[in-house]
């Protein structure tokens, strides 16, 4: 099975954007549908956007919407969460994970996580 590694959090300010990737590594990427998952201090673990394995098929979060895109790259082994119009209430710690077959939109449907990476927006 794959391992990720999840890079590109960091503080921004409101308004702002940043770029999130998860590189998977140890299995073939592509038999793997994506999913990110962010997670505020207090708070549950929240799906925020999922893709499929040729990329056909990407959900979001009422929340994210319009402001988050999410894709892949399969010779490279990486998926990407771009995020735009940040806002404070986007801050939280996230995750991608991964699993075989389709995409879900529930966290105990995916069988392997990244260790996490931190996102905080300052208003």
């Amino acid at each position: 099975q794959v391992q990720l590694v999840e890079s590109g959090g960091g503080l921004v300010q409101a308004g702002g954007s940043l770029g999130l990737s998860c590189l998977a590594s140890g299995d073939t990427f592509s038999r793997y549908a994506m999913g990110w998952f962010r997670q505020a201090p207090g708070k549950e673990r929240e799906f925020v956007s999922a893709i499929s394995w040729g990329s056909h098929e990407t959900y979001y979060s009422d929340s994210v919407k319009g402001r988050f895109t999410v894709s892949r790259d399969n010779l490279k082994s990486t998926v990407y969460l771009q995020m735009n119009s940040l806002k404070p209430e986007d801050t939280a710690v996230y995750y991608c994970a991964a699993r075989r077959k389709i995409p879900a939109l529930r966290a105990h449907e995916y069988e392997i996580w990244g260790q996490g990476t931190q996102v905080t927006v300052s208003s």
